[in-house]
């Protein structure tokens, strides 16, 4: 197992968009130590100065290093984007080229890119002569089932000067669906000497564990499992120190991260926004309680921030009691 670029931990925090904001890191920080991820920042976006892309690439005042993850498919436009992001406080960069989401496909960025190996290499080249910082990729197993060149792009990856890659092994084809393929993460890590990092059904500490064994990657990385749970890369983080199962986590420490999370939206958005923003977030934080439906049903209904905090208040309190 490999040290990764002077990071800690051998747990990450996947990059996804609409929730990997600056509330849901901190409170994915605040539960021990993950490597922690940006949103996807445009680089078309953040070199024409939108505020907003620009406001999701600023990780300044953030105490723990955040790698901003760049999306697009212009070499040029990529090194202008590095070269902004290190002055907003990037860690490191990372390079999506494994986003299915069409409107990504259809202008070439993302897991388009797996297709294109000579422009995706411009792409890391370009990124990498930009900036002093190091840069990864992020991609997938392959296009589709008749494609599968995730070993090879890996090589790829490496020879054009990435300092690590994350394989998500499912193809673009696939989306979210089905199992991901540890075996072709295990194939990756075989195929560079670059530190691997593998992504894809990671949902508890020992699954995480036994991949990791099973395939001899570096580090393994959290997504659509931590919503509504940021506890659990810290989780995994401590299982894979120790072997040891971290305490179940109560009712009360859900409400407070809850609560502490909504507190830091109202911050870092205004409290309407907040409001709206962390419906998603109720509705994942309450699955597994009592009356979650009611709840959701409830919550997703309120538009003013106190009435917000009393909701949660109100709802978790119960669930204290049992």
């Amino acid at each position: 197992m490999t040290k990764i670029i002077g990071l800690n931990s051998n747990v990450f925090l996947a990059p996804m968009a609409g929730i990997t904001d600056y509330p849901f890191r901190k409170a994915v920080a605040n539960n021990r130590n993950v490597n922690l991820f940006s949103e996807m920042v445009a680089v078309n976006a953040i070199n024409r100065k939108n505020p907003k892309t620009y406001r999701i690439a600023d990780v300044r005042n953030e105490p723990y290093p955040v790698i901003v993850q760049l999306v697009g498919n212009d070499p040029y436009l990529f090194s202008e984007a590095a070269k902004l992001v290190a002055d907003l406080g990037a860690y490191s960069i990372d390079i999506n080229m494994g986003c299915p989401v069409k409107k990504i496909v259809a202008n070439n960025s993302g897991s388009a890119l797996m297709k294109d190996l000579c422009l995706a290499g411009r792409i890391i080249e370009s990124t990498v002569r930009a900036t002093p910082l190091k840069v990864s990729v992020k991609f997938r197993k392959g296009w589709d089932n008749e494609s599968v060149n995730a070993p090879q792009f890996a090589q790829m990856c490496e020879a054009s000067g990435a300092s690590f890659v994350t394989v998500h092994g499912r193809t673009r084809a696939q989306g979210y669906s089905g199992q991901a393929d540890w075996d072709i993460i295990g194939k990756v890590k075989d195929a560079v000497k670059i530190p691997v990092v593998g992504n894809g059904d990671v949902s508890s500490p020992p699954f995480a564990k036994q991949a990791m064994e099973k395939t001899k990657v570096d580090a393994v990385m959290v997504g659509r499992a931590a919503l509504g749970n940021p506890y659990l890369p810290g989780q995994i983080a401590d299982y894979l120190a120790s072997g040891i199962q971290s305490a179940p986590v109560s009712a009360v420490q859900v409400k407070e991260t809850l609560l502490q999370q909504l507190a830091d939206m109202a911050d870092y958005y205004g409290e309407n926004m907040a409001v709206a923003i962390s419906r998603k977030h109720v509705c994942w934080y309450s699955k597994n309680f009592r009356d979650a439906k009611r709840f959701r049903e409830t919550y997703t209904k309120i538009s003013d921030y106190p009435t917000a905090v009393q909701a949660i208040n109100d709802y978790f309190s119960v669930q204290e009691r049992g």
